[in-house]
C-alpha cells in the first residue's frame, strides 16, 4: 500500500470506515442488467493451486466461468488492483489481505455484496466478519483464511526445565524468567521487530483499535491503553533480558529454534509450516497452547495474516456482481471448495465449519504428537478478536519497525517507539488531507 493509495483515498467526500455513502458500490443502482449467456469472471489471487479450486466450480456451474490468474500478494497486489479498477478493466474478484479492506474500499474498488452474501455471516467468527463488513452493515468481501494467535512451546524442554505453561501473561514473563535463571544460554522467545503484522495482533487480543471513524474522522489510537500495555510488557522483558531482542526468520533465529536455544514462540496456526522448513530436527517435540490472557479465564486471541475474497465494482457494473458473489460465498463456505482450498493451497480455512473434520482431521505432521491439533486451533480461533485497519497501515508497519527496531535493539523504552508510531501514522494521513483525530 503506497503512500498514493493513501492519497487517492483522500480525494472522497468521506474517510469514515462507513464508506457505502460515498461508493458505486453502497447499493445497485450502478449494476448492469446481468449479461445474457455464460458469464465469464476473472479472479486475482496469489494462493497457490488457486485454479484447481476454481475447476471445481467450472465443472459444476457452466453458466459461471471463473478465470484465475496468479498474482503477486501484499503491496503489490493492493497498488495493481487500484490502478486496474481506475482504467476501467478491473478483475471481477480479487483477494485482499484483511488490513488492504479499507483502502480498497476507499479508493471504489470493491463493492458492497451484503444482499448476496449477507447470510454467510453466521459460517465465521464475529471478529473476522466484523474484518470485511469494517464495523458496518455493508459486506465488502468474504473472509477466506485467517491466522489466530496460539503459543508452541517445546514439551520436552518445558518438562527438563519444570516450567509451567503460562495461562496469562504473567505467567509468561515468570517461566521466561524462571528458564533464564537455571539456563543462561536459553530463553523462552525473542521480540521481533521484523513482524509488525504479529505486534499488531497480539495488540488487537488485549483490545486495541488503532483506527476508528466517527462521521468523516479518522481518529487513531495506536498509542492507546491496550497497545501501550502491550508494548511495555514486552519492552520490559527485552530490557531486562529475560528474553532475547533478535529478530525472526533469519539463519540465527532457525537455529534457535532447531537446537535448542528457543523453546517457544507466539506464532499463527500456519507456524506447524515454518518448523518443517526452520527446526525440522524437533519434530514431534513441539505443542500448541492458546494464546496467555491478560486476564485470568479470558478466551481472546488476535490474528497474524489472512485475507478474503472480494467483489469489484467493476463487476457490479458489468452485470456480474451476483455471480461473483456466489462464487466467493462458494469458494469460502462450500464443503467441498474449503476441502479443496485445505488440501491444495494449505490454508486454514475462515469458515469455522471447516475449522475441523474432513481434510483438517489430522494433525500437522510436524504435529504428530498432538492428535487434537487443530481441535484445539478452533477452540482458539473462536475467541478471535476484531482489528480496526485504517488507510495507511503501511506506515504505520514501516514505523514499528524502524522505531521498534532501534528500541529492541537498544533495549531502550518501548513507549516512545509506539509514540513514534502514532505520529507518524496521524502525520500521513493529515498530508495527505484526512481529517484526523488523535
Amino acid at each position: 500500500m503506497n503512500r498514493r493509495l493513501a492519497v487517492a483515498a483522500a480525494t472522497g467526500l468521506t474517510a469514515a470506515l462507513a464508506l457505502t455513502a460515498c461508493s458505486s458500490s453502497a447499493g445497485t443502482g450502478d449494476q448492469a442488467k446481468p449479461a445474457a449467456g455464460p458469464v465469464k469472471l476473472t479472479f486475482w489471487s496469489w494462493t497457490p493451486n488457486m485454479d484447481k479450486v476454481a475447476a471445481i466450480w467450472n465443472q459444476a456451474h457452466p453458466d459461471i466461468q471463473v478465470s484465475v490468474q496468479k498474482q503477486a500478494s501484499g503491496d503489490d497486489l493492493v497498488t495493481k488492483t487500484i490502478t486496474a479498477a481506475k482504467a476501467g478493466n478491473a478483475p471481477d474478484l480479487v483477494q485482499a489481505e484483511y488490513q488492504a479492506l479499507p483502502t480498497l474500499v476507499s479508493n471504489d474498488v470493491l463493492a458492497d455484496i451484503a444482499k448476496q452474501a449477507g447470510p454467510a455471516k453466521g459460517q465465521f467468527a464475529t471478529g473476522v466478519w466484523q474484518q470485511v463488513s469494517l464495523g458496518s452493515d455493508a459486506v465488502y468481501a468474504i473472509p477466506e483464511d485467517t491466522a489466530p494467535l496460539a503459543l508452541y512451546y517445546r514439551q520436552d524442554l518445558f518438562q527438563q526445565y519444570g516450567l509451567k505453561v503460562p495461562t496469562t501473561w504473567a505467567e509468561f514473563a515468570d517461566a521466561a524468567r524462571q528458564l533464564k535463571q537455571k539456563e543462561p544460554s536459553k530463553a523462552l522467545t525473542t521480540f521481533s521487530s521484523n513482524d509488525s503484522g504479529l505486534f499488531a495482533g497480539l495488540a488487537q487480543q488485549a483490545g486495541a483499535k488503532w483506527w476508528t471513524t466517527s462521521g468523516d474522522t479518522w481518529k487513531v489510537g495506536i498509542n492507546d491503553a491496550a497497545t501501550k500495555k502491550v508494548a511495555d510488557f514486552w519492552g520490559g522483558l527485552v530490557k531486562e533480558g529475560a528474553i532475547d531482542n533478535q529478530p525472526m526468520y533469519t539463519p540465527a533465529w532457525s537455529k534457535a529454534l532447531n537446537d535448542g536455544s528457543q523453546i517457544a514462540w507466539v506464532s499463527a496456526v500456519w507456524a506447524p509450516g515454518v518448523f518443517t522448513s526452520s527446526a525440522p530436527d524437533t519434530k514431534g517435540k513441539w505443542a500448541m497452547a492458546a494464546l496467555p490472557q491478560w486476564t485470568t479465564g479470558e478466551t481472546v486471541t488476535g490474528s497474524w495474516g489472512g485475507s478474503a475474497t472480494g467483489v469489484t465494482t467493476g463487476a457490479q457494473k458489468a452485470g456480474h456482481a451476483d455471480a461473483a458473489a456466489q462464487f466467493a460465498t462458494w469458494l469460502n463456505t462450500d464443503p467441498a471448495a474449503v476441502a479443496a482450498l485445505v488440501k491444495e493451497a494449505g490454508i486454514y480455512p475462515a469458515a469455522t465449519s471447516a475449522q475441523t473434520g474432513g481434510a483438517l482431521a489430522t494433525a500437522p505432521e510436524f504435529f504428530s504428537n498432538q492428535a487434537d491439533f487443530y481441535t484445539k486451533a478452533a477452540e482458539i480461533a473462536k475467541g478471535t478478536a476484531p482489528a480496526a485497519w485504517g488507510p495507511n497501515v503501511n506506515v504505520a508497519y514501516s514505523t514499528f519497525k524502524d522505531a521498534f527496531g532501534k528500541a529492541a535493539q537498544a533495549k531502550s523504552d518501548f513507549s516512545a517507539a509506539l509514540t513514534a508510531m502514532q505520529d507518524a501514522t496521524v502525520a500521513d494521513l493529515k498530508k495527505n488531507g484526512f481529517k484526523t483525530e488523535g
